[in-house]
């Protein structure tokens, strides 16, 4: 295929962030939700920086315009880019998928008018911005320089935040004084090779959605913190094999868990910081678990806060929430969360505050097998059902208690859009009526300010790129806009939104499957059907099939379009926002009825017209990649070729938490992860096959693809491989990201049309 024919230049595909896609992020309300903060890139690239907004009531009447216009905020010199950043940064960062320069975090004290910005220089400072956003005072309060300093937090009064280096706590102060800040104390004396206090451990970061690793008192003076012992987990090596260099500065070892292996001991204690005394360990049960939350909560008056934890058993089959005794350890059993077949974990637990609810806190449960919100007591029974029905709600977004209402977003209205409700927390409105507070079609994802009946607004639809509005909770009437310039590159790459279908699994259960079809921007001269591109991730927790425009700026798929392809997005059965009956066929049996369902979405655009049976080839990456190779092993006679990036090609090669899950132990269900691999089938492969691969991804290590190769070479079967020596799981440098889109495109392109 000629290089001149590419519709869209491969550096476009390549570019971050996406057409139309440098909305405001990190977007957080002060203290009284008086000023709105965030971080943005007005020229749309991922050089962000720090924007203010005042909302300030009795400020907006001497305002003359109609809507409070954002303003920059000046913080420091020292920029973050990709050079600057730690192996510890750069590892968190590859845990959350950020790929974010410039100002990278600015997160508010809970209590106090204090923003806390970390630059590359250390510890910046804004203070009064609520108070007066014109006059704000920004000071650097540390110095980086003994060490990269991970996780900064502030205290919820705002003066002093707590941080990580070299694997134990430090705390500083924020209160004006020495040029530079004044030295920081160092709380905790353990950490050695293997044992750190106050990180997460790596399946907390990748798979438990659980970043932090330390978490202060409302009153800010306790620390609740995680000691992390991973010495008895054996060293996998990473070796830079692209460095020009040898020795200890070209490799990495990483104590990764592999399912059935060992898992962190992870302990929780709680430390005084007004005295700086020994550490109090909370009694968390057996070790071989995991501790999946932590929160405080808060106590009746003239009482302190009190600790509550989550904790989930190995086999994922129940959740525990637990009061610990700040003082003794000692745990009190608060309810217990049963599901089958598996526990999903949640950030819905959230105190409530008011007099009459003291003790009393918000939680979901899946247990009608959709998520819904409910009410507990202090002592953990069940007071009232907030919602039900067969959808699911996606997430508690916030709590106004002064006007007694839980906001949250659902799939109430169906499984291809968000939108934002609001139910009454309050016990005389049983039942209670569900508002509908969005209205547009699509994605809405919110941030809502909880004392101010405003809400901010990130909404977006297949045909509509996003924008970023300030909006009443009451009617949904627009305040303020942060975002709602039109990206000239969608109108330059000529864009067109995707298409939402829908057809059923051909097991005669009549369960509906979603997609989306991109149709070709050119027609064939024969009046033949297209070629068929079908791009598939296909694992749990995931949705592709969704009314956002994420979908429509997806350049590959662009790409294939408009060099008359078709291409095709499935989420089968396995998942996400569909409720457990949805997720449990993948149990114990992962890349089987998932393969099914592919087969059945190519089979259904055949019958549409929209494919060429001879010539389907299939894309994905990690789960993706796993998929396509299954794909391609057991629909040889559906899929003539694949691209596999960074996959998965054996369970027992992937970490305990995600893993297990699904597959149970390998001890347990040896027989399922070998008919679940893609070792195993390799034999009856019989399509094209290219292999992609970071060679220093620490998550799906690159040793899944040379195991495969291995298969490959003595199957005696064909294959491409491209490898990027200096890439981990998200390949970062446009580079390598604009060289991966034109082997693939140009690969796959030729397979099918050759």
């Amino acid at each position: 295929m000629s290089r001149q024919r590419i519709p869209i230049p491969y550096s476009e595909i390549a570019r971050f962030p996406y057409p139309g896609d440098a909305a405001p992020v990190q977007v957080a309300f002060g203290p009284g939700d008086r000023v709105l903060t965030y971080l943005y890139s007005p020229d749309g690239s991922l050089d962000r920086r720090l924007f203010v907004l005042d909302l300030d009531v009795e400020r907006a009447r001497e305002r003359p315009e109609p809507e409070p216009e954002p303003r920059e905020i000046s913080v420091g010199d020292a920029a973050v880019s990709e050079e600057s950043l730690s192996l510890e940064e750069q590892l968190r960062r590859e845990r959350t998928r950020d790929v974010g320069l410039g100002v990278t975090s600015a997160t508010w004290a809970d209590d106090a008018d204090v923003l806390l910005v970390p630059l590359p220089d250390g510890l910046h400072v804004v203070s009064g911005l609520s108070a007066d956003p014109s006059g704000a005072q920004s000071r650097l309060a540390m110095r980086a320089g003994a060490g990269p300093i991970v996780s900064p937090r502030l205290s919820p009064d705002g003066t002093r935040i707590a941080f990580v280096r070299d694997g134990d706590l430090y705390m500083v102060s924020t209160t004006p004084g020495l040029e530079g800040g004044a030295p920081p104390r160092r709380l905790t004396t353990s950490a050695a090779e293997g044992i750190t206090n106050g990180i997460a451990e790596f399946i907390a970061q990748e798979e438990m959605d659980r970043s932090e690793g330390f978490w202060w008192s409302p009153d800010s003076r306790f620390l609740a913190y995680t000691e992390v012992d991973e010495r008895h987990i054996p060293v996998y090596r990473i070796v830079h094999q692209g460095s020009d260099e040898v020795g200890p500065g070209a490799q990495e070892d990483h104590r990764y868990p592999f399912a059935g292996q060992a898992n962190a001991i992870v302990r929780l204690g709680v430390i005084d910081t007004a005295t700086e005394g020994t550490t109090t360990w909370m009694d968390t049960g057996d070790p071989d678990q995991y501790l999946a939350r932590v929160h405080w909560l808060p106590g009746a008056p003239g009482t302190e806060a009190s600790l509550v934890a989550e904790i989930e058993p190995r086999d994922q089959a129940s959740l525990k929430v637990v009061r610990l005794d700040r003082v003794t350890g000692e745990a009190t059993l608060l309810h217990t969360e049963t599901s089958e077949p598996f526990v999903n974990l949640h950030n819905d637990f959230r105190a409530l505050y008011r007099d009459q609810a003291r003790g009393s806190w918000i939680w979901s449960s899946e247990r009608t097998g959709f998520r819904h919100l409910e009410v507990r007591s202090a002592a953990g029974d069940l007071v009232r059902t907030l919602t039900s029905g067969d959808w699911q709600v996606d997430r508690l977004e916030g709590v106004d208690e002064d006007r007694g209402l839980v906001y949250f977003t659902a799939t109430k209205d169906g499984a291809t859009e968000r939108h934002l409700y609001a139910v009454s927390v309050d016990p005389a409105d049983e039942p209670s009526e569900i508002r509908r507070i969005t209205t547009e079609p699509g994605t809405h994802d919110v941030v809502i300010g909880e004392h101010s009946g405003v809400f901010v607004d990130r909404h977006s639809a297949l045909d509509s790129p996003p924008a970023t509005r300030v909006r009443s909770v009451s009617d949904g009437a627009v305040r303020a806009t942060l975002h709602d310039q039109r990206d000239p590159r969608i109108d330059v790459l000529g864009l067109e939104p995707p298409e939402l279908v829908s057809f059923e699994t051909d097991d005669g259960t009549g369960t509906q499957l979603y997609g989306l079809v991109y149709r070709p921007a050119i027609q064939s001269p024969t009046d033949s059907p297209p070629p068929l591109i079908v791009y598939v991730y296909g694992g749990p927790h995931a949705q592709l099939a969704i009314n956002d425009w994420r979908s429509t700026a997806n350049l590959r798929a662009q790409a294939f379009r408009k060099l008359g392809f078709s291409v095709l997005v499935v989420d089968g059965r396995g998942s996400a926002r569909r409720g457990l009956s949805h997720e449990r066929p993948i149990w114990r049996q992962m890349g089987v009825v998932e393969v099914a369902d592919q087969v059945r979405g190519v089979r259904w655009a055949v019958s549409q017209g929209l494919a060429d049976p001879a010539r389907v080839g299939i894309y994905g990456w990690s789960y993706g990649g796993y998929m396509s190779l299954r794909c391609l092993e057991l629909a040889g006679d559906v899929f003539r070729a694949a691209v596999a990036g960074a996959p998965v090609t054996h369970w027992d090669g992937y970490d305990t938490h995600y893993t297990e899950r699904y597959m149970g132990t390998p001890d347990l269900n040896a027989t399922a992860y070998h008919d679940t691999s893609a070792l195993a089938p390799v034999g009856e492969m019989t399509g094209e096959l290219l292999l992609v691969h970071g060679l220093i991804d620490e998550n799906v290590h690159f040793r899944h693809t040379a195991r495969l190769i291995n298969r490959l070479i003595a199957a005696r079967k064909r294959y491409q491989l491209l490898c990027f020596p200096d890439e981990r799981h998200l390949p970062r440098r446009e580079e390598d990201r604009a060289f991966m889109e034109e082997q693939v495109i140009e690969w796959l392109s030729g397979v099918l049309t050759g």
